[in-house]
Formats: C-alpha cells, sequence, structure tokens
C-alpha cells in the first residue's frame, strides 16, 4: 500500500466530491516527513489526515477515502508516556490495512502547529485542541458585547501555537457599531488581523473565505454562541453543522461536541471546535499578544522590571501619560502570573516524575545485588 502523494483523491465524510489530499494540506513538507518515518516499510502505510477522534477511534482521509482506524499497539504506548501523543484532528499520519480487516493508526508525523490549553482537569499538563494549523480564528460574536479579557486570552493561545492568529467578529448585522468594536478590538491584538462579518448578510464572508486559500488548514475557537458553526457551515456552502439560537441571557448553547475537520469547497479545511469556558494557557504566546507592553519594557531602568513600583519604569510611564490603558496592564500581569503558576506546576510534575523513575531503577538496582530475579 504506497504512500499518498497527492495524487489521488479522496471522499469527505461531509462531500461526496472527490478531494484530493493536497486540497486537506498535504505537500512537499509532509511527504518528506511521511517518507522519513515509514523508511523501508512505504508498502505497508498510507499517509492521510486525522479528521475526528471519538471513541477511542479516528477517522482518518487518505488518497482511497475516508477510514476508521483504531490506534496501534506502539501510540497506545507513546500516549501513555505522553497524553499530548494521543492523535487529534488536523494530525497527519500513516494507517495500516490487516489481512484480516482492521485499520490501525501507527504513526502521527511531527506537527508543525498546535493549539494547546492547560488540562481543564487543573493538572500541569496541557490538552492539544487542534494540529498543523496555519491560522487560527478566534470567533467571537459581537452581541452580546465581546469580552475584551477574554479575547486576549484566546489570541494568546493563538499565538502560542505557532500559527497565525486572526480575530473574526460575527453577526454584524445584529449591530449598528461593529466598526467601533472592532477598533477596539484591534487596540487589545496587536498586529492581529480583525474581519467583521455576517453569515446572513455575506458581509466580510469573502475576507474570511481567503484565510483558507491555498490549501490552508484554520482552526476556529472561540465561546459557544460566537457563531462558529454558522461561520463554517457559510464557508462550506451547506449546513453540515448544527446551530442554535442562544439563550436569552445571551449566554451560547453546545452544538459543536467534538472537534472535526471540514473540507472547504475549492481547496482548504477548518477545524470546528466546542465551545470553550475555560481557557488555561500553557506556555502560549504573552508577549505577542501584549506586544505593546513588551516594547515598552525595553525601555525600563531594570531588565528584569516587574512594572510594579520599579523606578524609572517605563511601562508605569506610559501607564501615567495615558499612553498605555491601566486595564491592559493589569491583564499582562495576570497572564504573567497565571504562566508562573502553570510554569511552577510543570516543573513540580516533572521533578515528582524523575523521582519515580530513580526509585523505579534503584528497586530493580537493589533485586539484581540481591540476586532476586
Amino acid at each position: 500500500m504506497p504512500p499518498a502523494a497527492g495524487s489521488r483523491n479522496v471522499r469527505c465524510v461531509h462531500d461526496p466530491s472527490p478531494l484530493s489530499l493536497c486540497s486537506l494540506g498535504w505537500d512537499a513538507h509532509w511527504s518528506d516527513a511521511f517518507a522519513e518515518c515509514v523508511g523501508s516499510r512505504s508498502d505497508a502505510f498510507r499517509a492521510g489526515r486525522v479528521a475526528r477522534v471519538d471513541r477511542g477511534r479516528c477517522t482518518v482521509l487518505t488518497d482511497e477515502g475516508p477510514v476508521r482506524a483504531t490506534l496501534g499497539g506502539a501510540m497506545l504506548d507513546r500516549m501513555a508516556a505522553d497524553p499530548t501523543a494521543a492523535p487529534c484532528t488536523g494530525d497527519w499520519g500513516g494507517v495500516r490495512a490487516w489481512p484480516d480487516g482492521p485499520v490501525t493508526l501507527e504513526m502521527l508525523l511531527p506537527r508543525r502547529t498546535s493549539v494547546v490549553r492547560a488540562d481543564v482537569g487543573g493538572t500541569s499538563s496541557g490538552q492539544v485542541l487542534a494540529a498543523n494549523l496555519e491560522v487560527v480564528a478566534v470567533v467571537v460574536g459581537l452581541i452580546p458585547e465581546p469580552a475584551i479579557g477574554r479575547v486576549e486570552r484566546l489570541v494568546t493561545l493563538g499565538w502560542g501555537s505557532g500559527a497565525t492568529p486572526v480575530v473574526i467578529l460575527t453577526k454584524s448585522d445584529l449591530v449598528g457599531d461593529a466598526d467601533q468594536i472592532a477598533a477596539d478590538v484591534a487596540a487589545a491584538a496587536p498586529g492581529v488581523q480583525v474581519l467583521v462579518c455576517s453569515t446572513l448578510t455575506g458581509e466580510g464572508m469573502a475576507d474570511v473565505a481567503a484565510l483558507v486559500g491555498g490549501n490552508r488548514t484554520m482552526g476556529l475557537l472561540g465561546s459557544s454562541g460566537a457563531g462558529k458553526s454558522s461561520l463554517l457551515n457559510a464557508l462550506v456552502g451547506s449546513a453540515v453543522l448544527p446551530t442554535r439560537e442562544i439563550r436569552a441571557d445571551g449566554r451560547g448553547r453546545h452544538t459543536t461536541v467534538r472537534r472535526e475537520l471540514i473540507p472547504v469547497p475549492g481547496g482548504g479545511v477548518v477545524i470546528d471546535t466546542p465551545g470553550m469556558r475555560g481557557i488555561g494557557l500553557v506556555d502560549a504566546g504573552v508577549a505577542a499578544t501584549f506586544a505593546d507592553v513588551e516594547e515598552l519594557s525595553t525601555g525600563c531602568r531594570f531588565n528584569d522590571c516587574s512594572h510594579t513600583s520599579e523606578p524609572g519604569c517605563a511601562v508605569l510611564e506610559a501607564v501615567d501619560n495615558g499612553e498605555l490603558a491601566v486595564r491592559r496592564l493589569e491583564r499582562w500581569r495576570k497572564l504573567q502570573r497565571e504562566m508562573e503558576w502553570m510554569a511552577s506546576r510543570s516543573d513540580a510534575r516533572l521533578r515528582a516524575e524523575r523521582a519515580r523513575v530513580w526509585k523505579q531503577r534503584s528497586r530493580a538496582l537493589r533485586r539484581h545485588q540481591s540476586g532476586d530475579w
């Protein structure tokens, strides 16, 4: 079974029309990475992209069509040592069809980018939300009015992924001051493109569609009710995902229950994700999100300035003269404290893991010395 090279067609789960692996993002980089991983075993594996993961199985899009695959033994071993090694929507990997019928996902290619948030259970490990994105779209509804702090956290998650974050403000047909809100959001996310759109009127949808041009992959992040599913349906041109009205109190209703990769007609894919209530940050791009604070800090007298009370602090001076909003500095401090706390938890976890390994080795050595084998 030769590896896919993007020249054959795959039929999407939602769309019966044929698609090439190239339209899903396959390129020379992935072809070389696949060849390196499989080596001389190329006849045994076929390349594919993970479209969905549920119940211990994956839907993988290959050049022969979508297949349902279980996880191979080697992959299960890697997952036991590192939970982030588990397959995730957007991963590229290799599947193997066995003579007696089963298909297994045996390997994942090294990820180019990945959206990782702190585990919702409060541990120091991370949860991979989506892999191999070129664009992370932070989707925010214009009604109710966006919470700037939440936008900053999602943008930080986007910068930390290694992909390019973009903010998409939806439901522009419901408000009269969309441009003003967009300006406020842009001020809170320096260097990030902010788009305003409406799936009802079509305003701004051409700009949104351009984000997946060139067979790129875009992931959608945001709260329930922000309009992610409606946005994806508009891009695809059909109702591939269900939508629901927001509640009377303005809060969204969950319609997306799993992360899923959806091909877009003409090339490119979109990964939809369930609405997120908690946004834990792991090694995220705080510096990129708060580029204005970071730039000001280069003028501080001390290199390790905490921007709280030090003399010669350029950041505090900018707050005093109105160049930097005090609330923005407060949000920067909050994220810095959170990142420091997560780093301390991670260090503690690593120390505990090293201690556990050394105890195992010590017990094994004592057993060997005593001849108890």
